[in-house]
């Protein structure tokens, strides 16, 4: 019979399979049992959910998006993908990470362990009964604090990375002004269904600039609460449709969309120019 600690390690390798190796120790050492639940689990087809024969975790450990609240949708998301996500963030010991739509923290955990005691982790959950789990599962971690509000407000501290796990239809100045020098922000960009929308990193230069490029996709995300306008996800349905997500270069915020735009919204727009 295998071990956990094997199955586990198996897991790991196969979600991170040429994957910076620091995502393989920090996928391993999580206990995924732990934040979603007792078995048997309920596996999201797209479609609906189909229950687990039982409650080994032979089930767990594998690429399966698994129910949180199947009433609402809310999943414990596909590790791959989010293991991919994590690769384009290239996190570092000792960084200062916001999580925004923590759901019951696993991959909140996973984030505490790449940027280790030195660093610490911001986690926003809206959902009450998801947050006080995500309190529950992430106490061995005294570098991550848990709020159970809407990650979409200004926030009060300057971060290093922002993790976005819930889909808007706009990078949100709330996120954008909380980047430090250098910081990341990788959320997902998305249009209404049934078109799927990319993960988009954005990057601030020294001079206040923004780089961005679409660094994951395609993606489907619950919809972030506050980050959504009917008008910005119709822009991004026809952006999308063109095709052409590759070419985008970087975030101009507060001017006039140029001959290079790729989309705009209220404020913003994407350029498939990149800045000097």
């Amino acid at each position: 019979m295998v071990s956990t600690v094997a199955l586990r390690r198996y897991y790991a390798s196969l979600v991170t399979a040429g994957l910076d190796g620091r995502l393989t120790e920090a996928f391993a050492k999580v206990p995924r049992e732990r934040f979603v639940g007792p078995g048997p689990w309920y596996v999201s087809t797209g479609t609906g959910y189909v229950k687990t024969p039982s409650d080994d975790l032979c089930f767990l450990y594998t690429n399966a998006v698994l129910a949180l609240r199947a009433d609402r949708t809310i999943n414990n998301g596909e590790p791959r993908l989010h293991g991919r996500c994590l690769a384009a963030l290239e996190v570092v010991a000792g960084e200062r990470i916001a999580h925004i739509g923590a759901g019951t923290g696993y991959y909140t955990a996973i984030l505490a362990e790449l940027t280790g005691p030195t660093g610490s982790v911001a986690a926003f959950e809206i959902d009450p009964e998801l947050a006080n789990r995500a309190a529950i599962n992430l106490a061995g971690f005294p570098h991550v604090t848990i709020y159970a509000q809407s990650g979409t407000e200004p926030l009060s501290a300057k971060f290093d990375v922002i993790y976005v796990n819930a889909g808007a239809t706009r990078p949100l100045d709330a996120w954008l002004d909380a980047l430090d020098v250098g910081g990341r922000l990788l959320f997902p960009l998305t249009p209404d269904r049934p078109i799927n929308g990319m993960m988009l990193l954005v990057t601030r230069r020294a001079d206040n600039t923004f780089d961005a490029r679409f660094a994951v996709g395609p993606v489907v995300f619950i919809d972030c609460e506050g980050a959504r306008t009917d008008w910005e996800a119709e822009q991004l349905h026809h952006a999308f449709v063109r095709g052409n997500a590759h070419q985008v270069r970087s975030l101009q915020r507060g001017s006039m969309p140029g001959d290079t735009s790729w989309c705009a919204g209220d404020g913003w727009w994407l350029s498939t120019r990149a800045n000097i």
